[in-house]
């Protein structure tokens, strides 16, 4: 379980992210999204540990993230949107390191299955140099999920697949979650949020605008269309209405 009380972080005098507050239960994926400077990334930075909270409380699988951050870290899986990779281990020895770092016991059977669920069983000898960029993102992917961790934080997951790497990755995490994991993707492409996700999360500006369930946003901003789409409903929410009447209206928020 993700578990968000009143989180806050400052840059100085700016507020990049100020009193969210939601619960992402087992089994459950949240879509976070909103405008570009909305706070997404930092908001999974510091759910991730990856930055310092200002204010609040984080707690994954009810460990506090603050007070007690090696539990929590060792539940947990942060996929930033760029790939970072040692340029000198290749895919294999990447494995080898996330699974001495977790302490992976079974990992040469579990690092077998993830390369073949993500298509690089083949590229096992090879170097990040010699990888594409879809290719480095799966590499990512696969290190993260080592360990089997309980609560994932995806950012951008599809930048840079092919449309088979894609399929698969939304298979992946679709995966993850019906066997119970409680899963955030942040992304500004609307249809896959709505696609992969049981809840959704609109930030604009740092805060919070509109939490809860798919059919509870659009009943909330789709006013007499149920059926509306989440780019309508994200449109309205962010007071972007008017885009709904331009000619050109975008099928997805950059």
């Amino acid at each position: 379980m993700i578990e968000v009380d009143g989180l806050a972080k400052l840059y100085g005098d700016f507020v990049a992210v100020s009193g969210l507050s939601f619960t992402v239960r087992p089994g459950e994926v949240m879509g976070l999204v909103g405008p570009n400077g909305a706070g997404k990334t930092t908001t999974l930075r510091c759910l991730a540990g990856v930055i310092p909270a200002a204010r609040g409380a984080l707690r994954i699988c009810g460990f506090d993230l603050a007070r007690d951050p090696l539990a929590a870290k060792q539940r947990l899986a942060y996929f930033p949107d760029e790939p970072r990779l040692f340029d000198y281990l290749t895919v294999w020895q990447h494995l080898i390191f996330i699974a001495r770092v977790y302490q992976v016991r079974d990992y040469e059977r579990l690092g077998r299955q993830l390369l073949a669920e993500l298509e690089l069983a083949d590229k096992a000898d090879k170097l990040p140099g010699e990888l594409s960029r879809g290719m480095k993102q799966k590499l990512i992917i696969a290190c993260g999920l080592l360990h089997s961790p309980q609560a994932m934080f995806f950012d951008e997951p599809l930048t840079g697949l092919d449309p088979v790497g894609i399929r698969r990755m939304k298979d992946t995490i679709t995966r993850r979650a019906e066997s119970g994991a409680a899963i955030i993707v942040s992304s500004h492409l609307l249809h896959l949020v709505e696609e992969l996700c049981s809840h959704i999360l609109i930030l604009k500006n740092g805060q919070m605008v509109v939490h809860g369930t798919l059919a509870e946003v659009r009943q909330r901003f789709a006013e007499s269309a149920p059926d509306a789409s989440l780019e309508t409903v994200f449109l309205r929410a962010t007071g972007n209405a008017e885009e709904l009447t331009s000619p050109s209206a975008p099928s997805k928020v950059t």
